[in-house]
């Protein structure tokens, strides 16, 4: 791979209970493990950044593949859940992620079709492909 671009981030503390800042400091975190981990909540945490994250790079790979396929992809959503769980056979654990997109004015079927091709180019949809399950839900409205 020809590398574009590196982004680069330090976590600090006890990883899950502590901070997190990238080099560039745009971005500078508290973290702490959600309430329905046993933890204190009131922080940010691994799961909600990673939502945050794919939920952004499948939207802009929503909009490129629409000008590709000349279809139009106009007031588009897209919510990322990102769960996490002990994996199967109870070492470890493991994440699942459902990504919702939303759009207006195309049919259903375009709407799919420029998701399905969105979910080939993205690069968090790559990197978790056979990995984690990953579940698409489209709605037009």
């Amino acid at each position: 791979m020809e590398k574009i671009y590196t982004a680069v981030a330090t976590s600090l503390g006890e990883g899950r209970a502590g901070s997190a800042r990238t080099s560039d400091g745009s971005v500078e975190v508290e973290l702490a493990i959600p309430v329905e981990m046993g933890g204190p909540g009131g922080a940010t945490n691994p799961e909600q950044l990673f939502a945050l994250g794919y939920s952004a790079c499948f939207h802009s790979a929503l909009k490129g593949q629409g000008r590709q396929l000349g279809i139009p992809v106009e007031n588009s959503a897209v919510t990322a859940e990102v769960s996490i769980g002990k994996s199967d056979g109870g070492v470890g654990f493991g994440l699942s992620v459902v990504l919702h997109i939303e759009m207006t004015g195309v049919s259903q079927a375009d709407a799919e079709r420029v998701v399905a091709a969105a979910h080939q180019v993205c690069p968090y949809s790559n990197a978790t492909r056979g990995n984690i399950e990953v579940t698409l839900e489209v709605e037009v409205a």
